[in-house]
């Protein structure tokens, strides 16, 4: 039995954390998918059916978490798919400055946004152990 220690503690609250955060986000992909085609570029073909695999992606990867056996297969997957949805993020931004309602959100949105994507990227691979702050040597499994 694997000895609990206050790093497995907060790579578990990690784990927990994205997966209640990417299983909102893929419900909302697939029962909701409105505002996620307005952002969608397109140059993205048959958009509807990308949200929808784009929630089930997510849906995916935050099972995979809490499992052992998948944890490292869905860090890396969410991990890529962060990546992945990243221009989506920059078109949204664009189509933020570019707009002239009052519903737009503002750069104070959009700029942390895109700045964060790259923990997006890397909190995933960091919360299973195969990334050890700061991106030093590879965790023990």
């Amino acid at each position: 039995m694997e000895r609990v220690t206050r790093g497995n503690e907060r790579h578990s609250g990690l784990r927990v954390g994205l997966s209640l955060f990417y299983a909102a986000a893929g419900m909302l992909h697939v029962v909701w998918p409105s505002p996620f085609l307005t952002i969608t570029p397109g140059w993205v073909p048959y958009p509807h059916i990308v949200i929808a695999l784009t929630g089930v992606c997510e849906l995916l990867g935050a099972i995979g978490l809490w499992l052992r056996p998948t944890e490292r297969f869905a860090a890396f997957g969410l991990a890529l798919y962060a990546i992945c949805v990243y221009p989506a993020n920059i078109k949204h931004a664009i189509d933020g400055l570019t707009a002239v309602d009052a519903g737009a959100l503002p750069w104070l949105y959009h700029i942390p946004r895109l700045a964060l994507q790259p923990v997006l990227v890397w909190l995933p691979l960091y919360a299973v152990g195969i990334l050890r702050w700061p991106l030093g040597r590879r965790a023990r499994p």
